[in-house]
Formats: C-alpha cells, sequence, structure tokens
C-alpha cells in the first residue's frame, strides 16, 4: 500500500516563514504517509523549484518516496535533461513530465509537449536510473493518448478522481500494458471546497467515508496520490487515522 501526499512548493515572494511552516508540514506528515510529491509552478504562479524543495526532503528523509513535477511547456530539452539528470544526483525518485501553464511574466513556448520529452529522455536511458510519469484525465479517450501511451513512460498520474468506476476503466486499459498508475483523490472538507468546485468535483459518493474510497482504490492499483491544497490539518488527521 503506498499513500503519497502532494504538497505545492512556497511561492518565491513568499517570505521565509512559508518554508519553515513547509518544513513543519512535511516532517509531520512524513510519519503517516509512503511517499510526497512535490508540484511544479501552479497555474504559471512562480514557486520555489520542486527540484530544490524535493532534494531537500529525500536528504532529511531517505526512506520516503519522493516524486516531483517538471513543466516542459518553457523549457528546450537540454533544459529538461538538466532538471533530470540533477533530480538523478539528489537521489529522486520519480519525475511527472506535464505540459504546465505559462508564466504570467514569460509567455515563451518551447514546443515541446510531454510525451516527446519523455521518449528523448527514455531513449538517453534515463529511464534506468529515474522513474517516469506522465499526466492523465480522470476520462481519458484511449485513442486521443496514444502519443502518451507509445512514449512508454513507467507509469500514469490522473487528474482527480471522481469515482472508482474511473479508476477501474484506467487500470483495465493501462496496467495490461504493464503501466503503473497513480490515481490522484482531492480530499473533502469545506476548505478544499472550493477546489472542488474549479474542478467540477461531485464528491458527493465518498466524502462520508472517504477511508473506504481511498482503500478501495488501492486496492486496485497499489498507490494513491492524496491532494489538500487547503487543509493540511484535515489531511494530515486522516491520514493519522488510516495509517492506525
Amino acid at each position: 500500500m503506498t499513500i503519497r501526499y502532494e504538497i505545492n512548493p512556497p511561492k518565491t515572494s513568499d517570505p521565509p516563514s512559508r518554508i519553515e511552516l513547509l518544513d513543519t508540514r512535511i516532517e509531520q506528515i512524513s510519519n503517516f504517509c509512503d511517499g510526497i510529491h512535490v508540484t511544479d509552478s501552479v497555474l504559471g504562479i512562480e514557486r520555489i523549484s520542486p527540484l530544490i524543495i524535493g532534494a531537500e526532503i529525500k536528504q532529511k528523509y531517505p526512506k520516503l518516496n519522493v516524486t516531483i513535477s517538471l513543466r516542459v511547456i518553457d523549457k528546450t530539452i537540454p533544459q529538461i535533461t538538466d532538471f533530470v539528470d540533477a533530480a538523478i544526483h539528489a537521489n529522486l525518485d520519480g519525475i511527472l513530465v506535464l505540459m504546465g501553464d505559462p508564466s504570467p511574466d514569460n509567455d515563451y513556448k518551447s514546443g515541446v509537449i510531454p510525451s516527446f520529452a519523455v521518449s528523448s529522455l527514455i531513449k538517453d536511458g534515463f529511464d534506468k536510473k529515474i522513474t517516469f510519469y506522465l499526466s492523465l484525465p480522470s476520462k481519458p479517450n484511449f485513442e486521443k493518448i496514444s502519443k502518451k501511451v507509445n512514449s512508454t513512460p513507467n507509469g500514469f498520474v490522473t487528474q482527480v478522481i471522481h469515482d472508482v468506476s474511473q479508476v477501474k476503466r484506467i487500470n483495465d486499459y493501462l496496467n495490461p500494458k504493464n503501466f503503473k498508475i497513480i490515481p490522484c483523490l482531492l480530499f473533502p472538507s469545506t476548505k478544499n471546497s472550493r477546489s472542488a468546485e474549479f474542478l467540477k468535483l461531485d464528491w458527493s459518493n465518498y466524502k462520508n467515508d472517504f477511508s473506504s474510497f481511498v482503500l478501495e482504490i488501492e486496492s486496485i492499483t497499489g498507490d494513491v496520490l492524496l491532494t489538500s491544497p487547503n487543509d493540511f490539518k484535515g489531511a494530515l488527521d486522516f491520514l493519522t487515522r488510516l495509517q492506525n
């Protein structure tokens, strides 16, 4: 059973106290999860590099499975290669390669797409040193994701899942092809309700028994990524109960 927790790095403009708060939260949650995933600049808002945060986590908690996001929208293949090389030297476990959003301050686009980046990295043998993931919608059109499948990443991380049937459908298609699936689940709480609205997520079928929902999905894929962008305490309490 692998339960990962997603964290967003502080913004580059945040005061040092935000970094101290993040360190405290990582220390707390590391006792109740198997891995931590560090996101890249969400919605293009510049944040401290996930590479820096991920490396610090791995150094302090070497037994944790640490993965990070890599946004390719504004990176060339040489820049992507340098990023991956640094992640390997930091002993990180995996990289989620995604398009990402453009920065509000810089509209440069490299033209690189995630599937091409992964194909290039695998061609150069980086997959022997670190695990690569690509993102998937919760309801993928399997014909339209053929480029992602053909780029042969180690696995896929889904966008936020609405119900168990979505996970079963994805798993039934991709598991026989030897892809690892990591479903992303949003912790249901009042503080996260705005995120749910933004994602058009209906959590009515699981909000009253989230533990069973998580365990059922984990029984299908063996892996789950929990996100709780606005309710750390709620997620920590939940993971504490789940482990106990």
